[in-house]
């Protein structure tokens, strides 16, 4: 356990650090979840549209440290992978 002022201080910080990033970590979650959900059904428009949404959430998880510029690009490019497949899979 902590004996400083300081080091004390810095627990209280990381808690509520940690909740923060916890809470966009899961809204990204949520977010790529609801591409996929439009994907598995098949509903390309749907899809579309959730992408565009998800796209600028995830970036901004970038701008925001919870994830890293690899992953976020890396998610973004599977997941319109995904839907352009959908879409040329169409009439």
């Amino acid at each position: 356990m902590a004996h400083h002022r300081s080091a004390k201080k810095r627990i209280r910080q990381t808690i509520k650090r940690s909740e923060v990033n916890r809470a966009r970590t899961s809204r990204v979650r949520t977010f790529i979840k609801r591409v996929e959900k439009a994907v598995a059904a098949g509903d390309a428009a749907e899809a579309r549209a959730a992408l565009q949404v998800a796209e600028p959430e995830i970036r901004r998880a970038v701008t925001r440290h919870v994830l890293k510029l690899n992953t976020a690009s890396r998610r973004i490019s599977r997941l319109s992978k995904k839907v352009n497949s959908l879409s040329a899979s169409s009439p």
